[in-house]
């Protein structure tokens, strides 16, 4: 079948990812902070260059698809971290393996997310775009709010997907991004454990329309679809909200 690379196979989503992958036969080179076929912090250049030189040496003939998956959430301090691994890291190592990618003519499923909607920094959005880590992390860290710095990434990487998708797909590369709700991780955990998140948290999982959170299964099997080149072979350039219905419910004039 198959080969495959993503970052963040540990755990959570990630993890679903990986072995919904597995169990249709493919192999999957993991990158984690842990728990991983490649150990590297995407926090840090250094940690970027490692993944991506680690992937390239297990991979030499080319990658079927990759899935930058690794990522934090906004409970993390201090704000520019949520930045540097869930915007600049997850664009560093997919930019480093796309010509991984081109030689299979595979895809690349991003994680978005349906928060990138719902409140971010105009400024601190320009700054990433513009690949200035350096401005966006010193203006998160002063405004201080780790919901701006969560929305705000996978704002910036929903929109740099977007313009991206076309010379991705003119090297043969699919490029889309799947954008969950809230979905039952570790890392969604942690959040409700946290006195600042928790209140705001239970309110906005009573308000998903379908009824329930979403499940891990729920991401992996959408982020399966769109890296499958028989199901989604014309989707390129596509943000798959799956959310259990939130995003039409706020938005419902937008798509």
């Amino acid at each position: 079948m198959g080969l495959y690379a993503m970052t963040g196979g540990a755990t959570g989503i990630g993890n679903a990812i990986k072995q919904q992958l597995l169990s249709q036969g493919n192999q999957v080179i993991v990158v984690d902070i842990k728990d991983a076929d490649i150990i590297a912090d995407l926090s840090t250049l250094e940690g970027r260059q490692a993944a991506v030189e680690g992937i390239a040496a297990a991979a030499p003939d080319g990658l079927d698809g990759f899935i930058p998956c690794a990522g934090v959430g906004p409970h993390i301090s201090p704000p520019s971290m949520v930045a540097r691994i869930n915007f600049f890291g997850a664009l560093a190592v997919t930019e480093g393996v796309k010509s991984l990618v081109a030689k299979k003519k595979g895809a690349i499923v991003m994680i978005s997310s349906n928060s990138a909607t719902m409140g971010y920094e105009q400024e601190v959005v320009d700054l990433m775009l513009a690949g200035n880590e350096a401005g966006a992390s010193a203006k998160l860290d002063e405004i201080g709010n780790g919901q701006l710095a969560y929305g705000g990434g996978k704002y910036a990487l929903s929109c740099w997907l977007r313009k991206a998708s076309k010379a991705y797909a003119e090297n043969g590369i699919r490029l889309n991004a799947v954008a969950p709700g809230f979905t039952e991780t570790p890392l969604t955990d942690a959040g409700r454990s946290n006195p600042e998140f928790a209140e705001v948290l239970e309110e906005f999982i009573k308000s998903i329309p379908i009824g329930r959170p979403g499940l891990p299964k729920d991401i992996a099997e959408a982020t399966c679809f769109l890296l499958d080149p028989e199901k989604a072979g014309f989707i390129s350039g596509t943000i798959l909200f799956v959310d259990g219905g939130h995003d039409a419910m706020l938005r419902p004039n937008s798509f």
